[in-house]
């Protein structure tokens, strides 16, 4: 027990702290004279809500509007960053605010509403910040001691509830998201919120992802952190269909967490007919810092650490008996979102929008975007590429009891980068761009003369790789994995080069099944149109694209015809802002899925600022 600790101390100790807060030396400034990315308009994410536009109002529609689209797309996303004359620090923590463009016999209405949080009541009564988020803290309260601060670390009500990451349905029911165990139902019609649920008072979680898994069933599974004897485990939530589906919940899986005091940090999960897939990636909630940073009245963000140096875990659990059946690796990546898993032949693919390393979430920060022309590194930084891994379902050798047989990854060759300083900067410069991946067939990424040479087109160190056997076998695929001694590697292959994020399939029929087609936003900042929407054929690997001048859509939302004849027979449906001055305008554009042309779009000008969104769903029948 103490040598566990010990090595929990050392490991603490010695990982890469993740401080926004640092200055990068390396990093050049303009003088604001010179625009970095002339085509990027960031301030679409810096705008806040004045006034909620509580009655719904009409748009100017051109084109045509299928009349067949009857409906509500729902959206959530950072809705204000003022409380009085305070500011958050970060994206994620500015209040929580809904968004509803209700269409009915070609017609559109436009209305917003923030999310009626226990958080938003609190800082408006104050006219200041109360509660810490993820990026700001709160002001501190004279009246709460040091042992105040201590019991609210055990209580799930002491933290924020803001919930605006995404939407999901529960039954006949909508629910807002966030990484903590807070949820928000919400009237799809009205937007109001109408009741808030602690899954923590259900089952026994400290916090679950803000992407649950819905089944064509309606029972929903969600991924969620339990604190056990043993220490911190991954937990999977079941919610049965039905009227009770929280007073039913139960956990069906358990996993303990690869590091006791180190818990990964998880936006997501993954899901196929037999297995759940837990991607554990080296970003870590250090539970040590967390306390710290309670006692302490730091924001939450101060907790993240980044282990560069440690490998991403691809864990296979079987959905029946809710046992580990394999675990895999790959070098260090990290994500937010897995566009879709499935298994094939033998195999279980999984795909996710992957990035070298976490500095994209410092990206997000305040001062970040809004200096964003002044960095040469911003778009470097927030580079990210689409990958698909492939896990065989081979027979592993025997490994000692209680241990995961693992070896050192040579997966991802041309991400993983020279030995640098342990110190994760605002703006570390030091890591090559993802494009530049071996597995992509780009070059390879430089070394130094005193680097371990690289081989492009088969793994990490080349004397290492010798008599290796690539046990994926798919057909047209270029993934790769290796059985090593004790475990098997793997390395992926990119589906595109672009930037991808809030990816969207036709998740209805083809979560969690072998499907073709992926839709995304452009999440490069250095692209000749950043606001450009992304229809990537998995199969083909290329890509259709839609884009407009000084347009930013949001998270595209595939939404299947009366009855679709292929995957892609339906339409795309994404809200929409412009950048610059007219911050006032908000839209809904609809494509074409199968060839990403508009079909029409409907305009609406507002009495306020409307900020950009991030997730949400598209509510049938709710108009």
């Amino acid at each position: 027990m103490a040598a566990g600790v010990f090595k929990s101390f050392m490991r603490d100790f010695f990982a890469v702290k993740y401080d926004d807060q640092q200055h990068d030396p390396q990093t050049e400034r303009l003088d604001g004279n010179g625009r970095h990315y002339p085509n990027c308009k960031s301030d679409v994410w810096l705008r806040s809500c004045e006034r909620e536009i509580v009655d719904p109002i009409e748009g100017h529609v051109s084109g045509h509007i299928p009349l067949w689209i009857s409906g509500s797309l729902l959206r959530n996303g950072p809705g204000s960053w003022k409380v009085g004359d305070m500011t958050f620090g970060h994206l994620f923590d500015c209040s929580a605010l809904l968004h509803r463009f209700a269409i009915k016999n070609g017609r559109v209405t436009y209305q917003n509403r923030f999310v009626d949080t226990e958080t938003l009541q609190k800082n408006r009564a104050a006219q200041r910040i109360v509660v810490t988020e993820f990026g700001t803290a709160a002001v501190p309260d004279p009246c709460h001691s040091i042992f105040d601060k201590f019991a609210a670390i055990f209580r799930p009500d002491s933290g924020t509830d803001n919930s605006m990451i995404s939407i999901y349905p529960f039954g006949d029911q909508y629910y807002t998201f966030t990484e903590t165990p807070f949820m928000h139902r919400i009237n799809p019609c009205t937007l109001a919120t109408e009741a808030r649920i602690c899954t923590s008072d259900f089952v026994g979680v400290v916090n679950h992802t803000s992407h649950p898994h819905v089944l064509p069933s309606g029972t929903v599974y969600n991924l969620g952190t339990t604190m056990t004897k043993s220490g911190p485990a991954y937990s999977i939530i079941c919610f049965p269909n039905g009227r009770h589906m929280f007073e039913d919940a139960h956990v069906v899986a358990t996993l303990p967490c690869r590091w006791k005091l180190h818990p990964g940090y998880m936006h997501t999960f993954g899901l196929t007919e037999h297995y759940f897939v837990i991607v554990e990636q080296p970003l870590s909630v250090s539970l040590t810092e967390y306390i710290k940073a309670q006692l302490h009245g730091q924001n939450l963000s101060a907790c993240l650490k980044w282990f560069e140096d440690k490998p991403t875990l691809f864990h296979l659990i079987d959905r029946i008996s809710g046992k580990l059946v394999k675990s895999y690796e790959s070098e260090a990546f990290f994500y937010l979102h897995i566009i879709n898993c499935f298994e094939l032949d033998g195999h279980v693919v999984v795909d996710i929008c992957s990035y070298r390393n976490p500095e994209m979430i410092n990206c997000m920060y305040l001062d970040a975007i809004a200096n964003m022309q002044t960095n040469p590194n911003y778009a470097t930084l927030f580079r990210g590429r689409p990958l698909r891994f492939v896990l065989p379902l081979g027979t592993l050798p025997e490994t000692k009891a209680g241990k995961r047989g693992l070896v050192k990854s040579f997966s991802l060759a041309g991400l993983s980068s020279p030995q640098v300083s342990r110190t994760m900067k605002h703006s570390a410069s030091q890591y090559a761009d993802i494009t530049y991946m071996a597995t992509n067939g780009k070059q390879e990424t430089p070394t130094s003369d005193d680097s371990p040479r690289r081989d492009s087109k088969r793994g990490r160190y080349d004397e290492e790789e010798e008599n290796l056997v690539n046990l994926v076998t798919l057909e047209k695929s270029e993934a790769e994995a290796f059985q090593g001694a004790s475990g098997i590697f793997l390395r992926p292959e990119m589906l595109c080069d672009w930037g991808c994020e809030t990816p969207r399939i036709y998740y209805g029929k083809y979560m969690g099944k072998n499907y073709r087609y992926f839709y995304a936003i452009s999440s490069d900042v250095d692209a000749e149109n950043p606001g450009t929407l992304i229809k990537v054929d998995v199969w083909k690997k290329t890509s259709l694209t839609w884009c407009e001048e000084n347009i930013y859509p949001s998270e595209p939302i595939f939404v299947p015809s009366p009855d679709p004849q292929s995957e892609d027979d339906g339409v795309i449906l994404a809200s929409m802002v412009v950048g610059g001055l007219n911050d006032r305008y908000v839209g809904l554009i609809v494509l074409c899925a199968k060839t990403m042309t508009e079909l029409g779009r409907c305009d609406f000008h507002t009495n306020g600022p409307v900020p950009k969104c991030l997730h949400g769903w598209f509510a049938p029948n709710a108009v």
